[in-house]
């Protein structure tokens, strides 16, 4: 089943919040309704994004300063919105993306130390008018969040990220919290310490408000996109 126009939702959060399970857990809901659904993620998501993604989170890149991850991550996100987003959103499909534009704002913008106007012109031209019908943050303790991370690796190596100092992502947690609450009407706060079944539940009535027979029927911003 294929919306008039499609939905753009996005998984935000600290590492090991928990956004890749939970995205999954509603592809899986929203399919067994009969929607079309198309998961995808960042860095990566395309073809040009997914070589790009290797280079940011192996680290290669991080010599050469924050500024030219940016740009990078940028790039990708071009390429991502440009050959998968934008004409799955124009078929009517529901797309659900871990990380978007946030991320960048977070931790290259606020603990990367970016001057604002360079993170924001970098975005506007990066997503090209598609915006997140809605946006749900994951919270959870940076420690608790780190701690899962670190479990789930399959080799016991942190990835570019996942190696940083605690400091740097409790900050990236407030930073989350604070772009949750200048924009309230698109971003939702979920409580990620709770069991996956419990946070589920409350993702599955976030979307359902955006559905046509949700409660609080809207049509999508990613208008934009047609």
């Amino acid at each position: 089943m294929s919306l008039t126009k499609g939905l753009f939702v996005t998984f935000e959060g600290g590492e090991g919040a928990g956004k890749s399970t939970q995205m999954r857990l509603l592809a899986d809901s929203l399919r067994a309704r009969g929607y079309n659904v198309l998961t995808t993620r960042e860095p990566g998501g395309s073809v040009g994004a997914e070589a790009v993604r290797h280079v940011l989170l192996s680290g290669a890149a991080e010599s050469f300063g924050v500024r030219m991850e940016a740009i990078l991550f940028a790039a990708a996100r071009s390429d991502h919105v440009e050959e998968v987003i934008r004409p799955a959103l124009q078929k009517g499909t529901i797309v659900l993306c871990d990380r978007f534009m946030d991320s960048s704002r977070v931790y290259q913008g606020i603990t990367g130390n970016l001057e604002p106007a360079f993170v924001e012109t970098l975005e506007r031209v990066a997503v090209n008018g598609v915006i997140p019908d809605r946006t749900i943050i994951f919270d959870l303790p940076a420690a608790l969040g780190l701690e899962r991370a670190r479990h789930r690796a399959a080799d016991g190596n942190p990835d570019r990220f996942e190696k940083e100092q605690l400091e740097t992502h409790e900050k990236r947690r407030e930073a989350f919290l604070d772009i949750a609450e200048a924009d309230p009407r698109r971003c939702r706060v979920v409580d990620a310490a709770r069991p996956p079944d419990v946070v589920a539940a409350e993702v599955r009535e976030i979307m359902d408000a955006l559905l046509p027979d949700g409660d609080q029927p809207q049509s999508s911003s990613a208008e934009a996109a047609s």
